[in-house]
């Protein structure tokens, strides 16, 4: 099976009740995820290039009521974006 490369850029997150400081471990948590699962799962048909998709909705997700370490939340996000796009989510 030949390998792709694949470039996202998600320009904007937007995640509300989250610590400013923590922004940058749940972006790269999202990204980490993402990645591992386009490369175990594949690219999915919310994702490809012609699907054209100038914005997606990533679904939903929850954080236990003693909150969730940043790494946790940006994996959790990096799912609900992924399988919402596996399902052809589109904003």
């Amino acid at each position: 099976m030949d390998e792709a490369d694949v470039e996202l850029h998600v320009e904007e997150l937007v995640l509300h009740g989250f610590a400013r400081r923590d922004r940058q471990a749940i972006g790269d948590a999202l990204r980490g995820e993402l990645a591992r699962l386009i490369a175990e799962r594949g690219l999915p048909a919310g994702l490809s290039a012609a699907n054209g998709a100038a914005s997606l909705q990533g679904g939903a997700f929850r954080v236990s009521p003693g909150g969730q370490r940043p790494a946790e939340v940006g994996a959790a996000v990096a799912r609900a974006v992924y399988g919402s796009t596996a399902r052809g989510g589109r904003g």
